[in-house]
């Protein structure tokens, strides 16, 4: 068996590879630019960009299941090439967004749904993870402490479910690995509903150090982020920031999946506590 797992310089992806690498699986790393990728020895790399049809043929050759991160412009041609090449399972990185009531018109939403769709609609065994906000999300504050000194927080009393990347690469691994688990869908969150003024607190324990939090209006923080988001996602969070004031929902996927508890929201603040520290 060989695994594409697609996406592989990202948190996710890349942990990944680290997994089914120790656990003696064949695994294939697909990257826009594999010359960046540090892969464990042994490892293949293959040029794949997932907005570019002109690599999958490569890519997919040989393959028996794939790791896929959601980009819809050419999910046709992928879908298309992976049935030629014999591909019989694909784990999905998607989003919670695809729960919400408006999902197929929604920005952030849509294009999952788009991934998901073609491949419910293919010969391929497809499972969905639907993920809710990554913990790594949290990762830009450095950035702000460094260069503004404080944290920019249009709805700071928002709710959120962080989940740790290391436990979706790790449910993609049996998802990946265990029949039991593929052809359903999966709705990813952390363990613990947090405000993001509880997961500002969380990184001040982590770092011993004080994180000054300035509220902002959403259209200031949308001109902060201009040129980093685009704007019709960054007018979706905002939309979504302000309806989630009551704790999100969360499910038991990960611990299902992975046969553990999700990681806290604490346990990532206490692994990238020295980006906060400055």
């Amino acid at each position: 068996m060989t695994i594409l797992v697609t996406g592989s310089r990202g948190k996710v992806g890349s942990h990944l590879i680290g997994l089914l690498h120790a656990r003696g699986i064949a695994v294939r790393a697909g990257s826009a630019d594999p010359s960046k990728l540090t892969l464990p020895e042994g490892v293949e790399s293959v040029p794949l960009a997932l907005d570019d049809a002109s690599g999958f043929r490569a890519a997919l050759a040989g393959i028996d299941s794939v790791f896929l991160y959601c980009e819809p412009s050419q999910i046709d041609a992928f879908v298309k090439e992976a049935e030629a090449a014999g591909v019989r399972h694909v784990v999905i990185m998607s989003s919670d967004a695809c729960l919400l009531p408006d999902a197929a018109d929604n920005c952030i939403a849509a294009p999952h749904l788009v991934v998901e769709q073609a491949l419910e609609a293919s010969t391929i065994t497809s499972t969905a993870f639907r993920c809710g906000a990554l913990a790594s999300n949290c990762l830009p504050w450095a950035w702000a402490l460094k260069g503004a000194g404080f944290v920019a927080l249009p709805f700071p009393d928002s709710y959120a479910d962080p989940v740790n990347e290391k436990d979706i690469a790790e449910a993609a691994l049996a998802a990946l690995t265990e029949p039991r688990f593929q052809g359903r869908t999966y709705h990813l969150t952390g363990p613990q509903a947090l405000t993001f003024a509880e997961q500002v607190r969380i990184v001040e324990e982590a770092a011993g150090r004080s994180i000054p939090v300035r509220v902002v209006t959403p259209e200031e923080w949308k001109a902060g982020r201009a040129g980093y988001i685009p704007s019709d996602i960054a007018d979706e969070l905002l939309v979504l920031w302000a309806k989630d004031t009551e704790p999100l929902p969360l499910t038991g996927d990960i611990e299902e999946l992975t046969g553990h508890p999700g990681r806290t929201f604490a346990d990532w603040a206490e692994e990238h506590a020295p980006a906060f520290r400055g």
